[in-house]
């Protein structure tokens, strides 16, 4: 008499840029059946380098990290690394970071007070080809997908001298993008998008990226969110 074999134990990173929550959820996993801790990444960078040195099955991705998002990370790994799946951890399910995660190659999401089930369903189910998303996050996906693509709106007369390039590049960094996002969405290099910025701060006297957010919101380049 031969027995069925079970599902095989998934190899997955976890990466989280806090601490407790990193370690809490290793701890979680630890006590998981099925599923196999084999390594742990405090940002996106650490995310890439242990998804080429391990090949884990899984990473379970934070969204936002330090130095490189979960977004980029989760592009870098599904570019270079096709046979690690992503599923994005979010502490709110409408993070808008999320819809981008899903855009760049992540197969599932799990928000960070997700029990052990629902961590087990999650990685098996983007290991046996299916997407670990619940129907409401299929649907607006779905949603944002059939949306056409919005494109930066400068105004008639940038300020400060900007270019209407550079004033493109500032909406942008004000809408949430990484350089890598802003090079994609305008088809040039990040080493072009790293001009602009540099060229748009010594105009503006802006210092970074925080700044930067401010100073379009204060020109009224973007407006913010609503609802």
């Amino acid at each position: 008499m031969t027995g069925e074999a079970g599902p095989k134990t998934a190899r997955v990173v976890v990466a989280d840029d806090q601490t407790v929550v990193r370690e809490g959820i290793v701890m979680l996993l630890g006590l998981l059946p099925g599923i196999e801790v084999v390594g742990a990444a405090g940002d996106g960078d650490e995310a890439v380098r242990l998804a080429g040195e391990l090949a884990p099955d899984v990473v379970l991705m934070d969204l936002r990290m330090p130095r490189c998002d979960g977004v980029e990370a989760t592009r870098r790994i599904r570019a270079e690394y096709p046979g690690t799946q992503v599923v994005v951890l979010t502490t709110f399910a409408d993070d808008d970071s999320l819809f981008r995660a899903l855009k760049a190659g992540a197969r599932g999401y799990l928000t960070k007070d997700a029990d052990g089930e629902e961590i087990v369903r999650a990685v098996h189910s983007v290991l046996s080809g299916d997407a670990g998303l619940a129907p409401s996050i299929q649907r607006r996906l779905l949603e944002r997908l059939t949306e056409p693509e919005k494109k930066p709106a400068a105004p008639a007369e940038p300020p400060d001298g900007l270019t209407t390039r550079e004033t493109e590049v500032l909406v942008l960094i004000a809408d949430g993008l990484s350089n890598q996002e802003i090079a994609h969405q305008l088809h040039v290099s990040t080493a072009t998008v790293k001009t602009h910025i540099n060229n748009l701060f010594a105009k503006t006297g802006i210092k970074d990226r925080a700044q930067a957010v401010r100073y379009a919101f204060g020109r009224g380049l973007v407006r913010p969110p609503t609802g």
